[in-house]
């Protein structure tokens, strides 16, 4: 599907709902409300929650609904300035030098400051974030921050303030327009207040039942109605169990895609035990619920599916 680019960012929350829509994210209420607080007020959203719920997949329906470029800094242990807001192209100013030194070019100061220019810059995602864009200011995701030291943390507080970057050799680089900020976290240590405070934050949790299903049915539409079905009332009984790792919406749609591919309309016991590798992650919650485990919750599922059918023919007669 083409998806336009807005002329302009959502006046209104339902506005906000429709342009999730349009990217194919599935997103109650509040949830839109936050995106819309957090484009009006030109704040960072803090999106927290559990990995699999759809906090990354946010970014990327605004970069693509906006028509904005999407800027991503994946965040990991040990990650510096150099590898998110920019260094210095050392073989080039190696080289300016040398060819400053064959053709006898004796004015260090003038070399000093050519070769600390901008084009000597290697721009990372947080430096190309603040530059002008013929597009629009971009969409920035700064994904899983929780990973980063807490020094990272300190140095992304000037960013997230006033859109602004100090580079020494060169000076402060400060936004005409403040990129559209989006940070996740998978909440695996907290993050600072000090973060929390420059932010709108949301906690993105599990969807209930009606709103999975319709995240299935809008990603899979090649999904048998039955299908999706069983599928969302498994995934949301087994959020209830004692598991290692519980599922996300994105285990549920890998799952619910592997199923497709095995021409399997409706569940089984034998299909579960043979596809749970795409739903559960971690051997020892694959072993707890395959076999017994897996029929039973499947039989309980149709028992429930069949008096809610049977509940619902009674009201219309």
């Amino acid at each position: 599907m083409t998806i336009q680019p807005a002329a302009s960012l959502p006046a209104s929350i339902d506005a906000t709902q429709d342009l999730l829509a349009a990217g194919k994210y599935v997103a109650d209420r509040a949830l839109a409300t936050a995106v819309f607080l957090a484009l009006k007020l030109k704040r960072p959203l803090f999106l927290e929650g559990e990995a699999g719920v759809g906090k990354t997949e946010i970014a990327k329906v605004l970069s693509l609904t906006l028509g904005r470029d999407l800027l991503r800094l994946q965040c990991y242990e040990g990650l510096d300035v150099a590898a998110a807001l920019y260094e210095w192209n050392y073989a080039r100013q190696m080289l300016e030098i040398r060819l400053a030194e064959a053709a006898n070019e004796s004015d260090r100061g003038k070399l000093a400051a050519d070769i600390f220019s901008e084009r000597f810059l290697i721009k990372r995602p947080l430096l190309q974030a603040l530059e002008p864009n013929p597009r629009g200011a971009p969409v920035l995701l700064i994904d899983e921050l929780d990973r980063t030291d807490e020094p990272f943390e300190a140095f992304l507080l000037e960013v997230l303030s006033d859109f602004q970057a100090t580079i020494p050799e060169i000076g402060v680089i400060k936004a005409a327009e403040p990129p559209i900020v989006i940070i996740t976290s998978n909440r695996t240590r907290e993050i600072h207040d000090a973060i929390k405070r420059r932010c709108y934050y949301y906690w993105v949790d599990y969807p209930n039942a009606q709103r999975e299903l319709e995240i299935l049915r809008t990603k899979l539409p090649a999904a048998s109605l039955d299908l999706t079905q069983e599928v969302v009332a498994f995934v949301q009984k087994l959020r209830k169990r004692d598991l290692f790792k519980l599922p996300g919406v994105a285990e549920t749609i890998d799952w619910a895609d592997a199923l497709i591919q095995l021409n399997q309309t409706t569940l089984s016991p034998e299909t579960i035990d043979n596809s749970l590798g795409a739903l559960l992650k971690y051997q020892d919650d694959i072993a707890k619920i395959r076999g017994t485990e897996a029929a039973q919750i499947l039989e309980e599922i149709r028992q429930e599916m069949t008096a809610a059918r049977l509940q619902a023919a009674a009201a219309q007669v």
